[in-house]
C-alpha cells in the first residue's frame, strides 16, 4: 500500500523538475500553504466569540453544580438553567472535560458511566 503524499510534497517534487518560468508560481503556493497551517494565525472573531461563550457555559454549570454530588452528562445537560438548556450531552462533555483539565471539577468512571462532580 502506498503512501498518499501532502500538497507541500508533491508541490516540491514538481518543482524540482520544473521549468524556471515556473518556480516562482511553485515557490508561492508553498509560502500560501505555510501561512495557511501558520500557529501564529489570529484567530477570528467567530472562534473568539465561540471560546467566550464555553467560557460562560462553564461558569454557569460550576455554578448550578453542589459539592458531594455525582453528575453525569445528562443530568448536567438537563440543570434548570437557561445555559444548560440548550446544552446537548456531547457538548456538556466537551465543556466538562475542559473543567477537568483545569482541576475545578473531578470525573468519576464507574462501570462504563462517567460521572463529575466538583472538586473541593
Amino acid at each position: 500500500m502506498s503512501k498518499r503524499i501532502t500538497k507541500r510534497e508533491y508541490i516540491n517534487r514538481i518543482l524540482s523538475y520544473a521549468h524556471e518560468e515556473d518556480k516562482p508560481y511553485l515557490v508561492n503556493e508553498l509560502a500560501l500553504l505555510d501561512k495557511k497551517n501558520s500557529a501564529e494565525r489570529k484567530p477570528s472573531e467567530k472562534d473568539i466569540a465561540k471560546r467566550n461563550a464555553d467560557k460562560e457555559m462553564r461558569i454557569a454549570i460550576v455554578d448550578e453544580m453542589e459539592v458531594g454530588v455525582r453528575y453525569s452528562g445528562a443530568d448536567i445537560a438537563g440543570l434548570p438553567t437557561p445555559a444548560a438548556a440548550e446544552l446537548s450531552v456531547a457538548k456538556v462533555t466537551y465543556l466538562m472535560r475542559e473543567l477537568v483539565a483545569d482541576g475545578s471539577v473531578n470525573k468519576v468512571v464507574e462501570k462504563r458511566h462517567t460521572f463529575y462532580e466538583l472538586a473541593e
